[in-house]
């Protein structure tokens, strides 16, 4: 029997019926605001890989009247969301279909601009990554070819802002570089700005419960491990799960083991079988899980938020789904070349 595609994408993410995480959406909005605020620039908000796990259609919805744009990786998450935007990746996807939703590419070589001729595009300008952008002789052959609405780059440095101010500042068209990273740094800020993981800080909280608590007799599970008590949850390895720290009833303990299904925590001896096991939020913030793990923030977040059953928090009742029509337009006019 065939899988749905439901039933497909829950099966790749492993989430856990025993994992919830709750989407702040508020948090999500007020953070978009104070992005806006401090920079006073144009906002594409970033949602690829679905709003980097709290769930693209809803941030969506929630920051529809503070960003300017929305930024995806490829088409297909575009059409879940429904709305137009940038794309970030590759444009491997054909050419109707970005015309179909309203969708500009980033472009950095002559094949893709001859496929996107007469299309609205980005050029994007290599500053360091390595990845998808172009060189300096190139940025010159797409600006005759392209009729191009931005030039950006992917850049963790103010170094690489600068760098695309230098090369394409008289392209009479904006220039962004800034992601969540730069927020900090106003000389990177360009014309636009495109936070993702900056969005969401604070947004998530993920939380189980104890299944089990017992005090211990010599070496424990797999690996033969001591402590004194021990508690069991219902998420593992399966679920993206790994040793941090965590919080129950308020006092910081461990994740000790990981086993498939269940892993093993420390506990207090007035733990019981039924309280809440807080695995973000309540001060175990991501950069705290980010540095334990040994990732980014951004790691976390889909780590985190794709184990879970996400629930959503929003008290601003006028927050409503905008359709794609009414979308806010992107960060300029068409320049043509």
């Amino acid at each position: 029997m065939w899988l749905s595609k439901t039933d497909v994408r829950q099966e790749i993410l492993m989430r856990s019926e025993y994992v919830h995480a709750r989407i702040d959406l508020d948090r999500v909005r007020e953070n978009a605001e104070r992005i806006r605020s401090l920079t006073g620039k144009s906002l594409i908000a970033v949602i690829k890989a679905d709003a980097y796990g709290l769930g693209a259609p809803r941030v969506a919805d929630a920051i529809a009247s503070v960003a300017d744009e929305l930024a995806y990786f490829t088409p297909a998450e575009a059409r879940r969301v429904g709305r137009p935007g940038l794309v970030m990746g590759p444009p491997l996807a054909p050419p109707e279909e970005f015309r179909e939703l309203r969708l500009r590419p980033m472009i950095a070589c002559v094949e893709d601009a001859e496929r996107f001729r007469g299309f609205d595009v980005a050029i994007n300008f290599d500053t360091g990554m390595q990845r998808f952008g172009c060189d300096v002789a190139m940025l010159a052959r797409l600006r005759k070819l392209c009729r191009y609405v931005d030039i950006c780059t992917h850049t963790a440095s103010v170094e690489g802002a600068n760098r695309l101010r230098e090369v394409a500042g008289d392209a009479g068209a904006p220039l962004h570089a800034a992601s969540s990273s730069l927020l900090n740094e106003p000389r990177a800020w360009l014309n636009a700005v495109r936070p993702g993981v900056a969005l969401y800080r604070g947004a998530v909280r993920v939380t189980t419960r104890l299944v089990a608590a017992r005090e211990t007799r010599g070496p424990i599970g797999y690996t033969g491990f001591t402590a004194p008590r021990v508690g069991v949850i219902l998420a593992g390895y399966s679920h993206g799960l790994r040793p941090a720290p965590i919080k129950i009833n308020g006092r910081r303990q461990q994740l000790l083991e990981i086993g498939m299904n269940t892993s093993f925590v420390s506990v207090d001896p007035s733990d019981r079988v039924g309280d809440e096991v807080v695995l973000l939020g309540n001060g175990i913030t991501e950069a705290e899980l980010a540095a334990a793990l040994g990732v980014r923030e951004h790691e976390v977040l889909c780590r985190y938020c794709g184990m879970s059953r996400r629930r959503y928090g929003l008290r601003r009742s006028r927050i409503k789904p905008v359709s794609a029509d009414t979308s806010p337009a992107p960060v300029s006019v068409p320049h043509q070349t």
